[in-house]
């Protein structure tokens, strides 16, 4: 059997912290119960990052939609800021308390795919960029995983269950192991030509045996026009100098009148050595970096308690708005207000002229979750259309 739970134990509550399900012990026997209002919020990001994208979204409302509770939420793929409260609960705490540690599971290990898909995705500009990381991960996660890797940004993923699930093609080229029993790249490269459907680019692996370069040339002769591209996936004992390598391979191939054979390349790639390669790089299979990703460090506090601001040390206190000028993308925070109004015809609008726009919209109410879920076709190209307001 596969060390997995079960989505039923989920809902149950059975994937908690020890501590939760004490503290429900203890205010049911002293009959104590709150109206409490809970944000979510991450003080930082790994690795220095100035921003996330909010991922998790869609099972967190699986998880909360049967609840008695009340949910404010930025949409999913929405790219948020430090200390930005991301999503608020309102309900009595013994309704939803017992749920925090899955909630936070469930929005910090997507988020954090999410955001380095979006910062690869980032880098590599117009380049494509392809999840090629499920092995790297439990492969009944695998879906959740290459799910967030796409909303992050990738332009597709490699696992076919995985695209199934999200209605894509699955990307990918051919492994070593086809070359390795062929016992030749090119004679490989031509079976696969053969037998493979037309609609499937024609991308030959180009480091089993021989040199790169000399490799690229012997394919690209063998299949011509039919020939798309290249795939370097390089161990790190052969690179050397790898940048240079590829740069050779473009020189070798323009030369002989292949100048519209790509080149695509994976292996240790992250967004830094996507920004090296860039000049001389078609396209990036990115596999250990995005599936393993730092999680967002989301945390779960109370700010508020039967209706007066209340909050630990180190948290500010209060339910909150995070309003964002639709112009520039500058972000503030302030007062929660549900009936806002504007006490001057310019409280709503940025010093650069554009107007502010709530972040935090109702999600979930009376046990009904607002408004459905976009595809996630729909969610990456919402992320994609905020990055560029956003640096690396």
């Amino acid at each position: 059997m596969f060390h997995t739970a079960d989505p039923k134990e989920i809902k149950e509550g059975r994937l908690t912290d020890i501590y939760f399900v004490r503290t429900m012990q203890v205010l049911k026997a002293k009959k104590i119960d709150k109206w409490v209002k809970a944000e979510f919020i991450a003080k930082r990001f790994p690795e220095d990052y100035a921003w996330g994208v909010l991922a998790g979204i869609e099972e967190a409302a699986y998880l909360l939609k049967d609840l008695k509770i009340s949910v404010r939420s930025m949409k999913e793929g929405t790219i948020f800021r430090a200390f930005e409260s991301v999503m608020e609960i309102e309900g009595m705490y013994t309704d939803f308390g017992l749920y925090e540690t899955s909630l936070l599971g469930l929005l910090c290990q997507a988020s954090g795919v999410a955001t380095k898909a979006a910062r690869c995705k980032k880098a590599a500009g117009e380049r494509k960029v392809i999840s090629f990381g499920a092995r790297r991960i439990h492969p009944v996660v695998a879906p959740m995983v290459e799910r967030n890797a796409f909303i992050g940004g990738c332009d597709g993923i490699s696992v076919v269950k995985n695209a199934e699930l999200i209605g894509e093609e699955p990307s990918g080229t051919m492994p070593h192991a086809l070359i390795l029993i062929m016992g030749d790249t090119v004679e490989a490269t031509k079976a696969f030509d053969e037998v493979i459907q037309p609609k499937v680019r024609r991308v030959s692996l180009v480091d089993t045996f021989n040199d790169e370069k000399i490799e690229s040339i012997r394919v690209a002769e063998a299949l011509g026009k039919k020939l798309f591209g290249i795939r370097l996936d390089t161990p790190s004992s052969r690179r050397g100098d790898f940048q240079k390598i590829i740069e050779e391979i473009r020189w070798e191939l323009n030369l002989r009148g292949f100048g519209h054979v790509q080149i695509y390349v994976s292996g240790g790639l992250d967004e830094k050595r996507i920004l090296a390669l860039n000049p001389l790089v078609d396209a990036y299979g990115v596999g250990t970096s995005i599936t393993n990703a730092r999680v967002i460090d989301f945390a779960m506090d109370i700010v508020e308690i039967d209706g007066k601001p209340l909050a630990k040390r180190g948290k500010m206190s209060g339910s909150k708005s995070v309003l964002r000028c639709s112009k520039c993308f500058q972000d503030k925070i302030v007062p929660f207000k549900k009936n806002r109004r504007r006490s001057t015809p310019d409280a709503d609008r940025c010093s650069c002229g554009g107007r502010f726009k709530e972040l935090l919209v109702p999600f979930v109410q009376n046990n009904k979750i607002l408004g459905g879920f976009p595809k996630p076709q729909v969610i990456r190209e919402f992320v994609l259309k905020q990055l560029p307001h956003f640096d690396l």
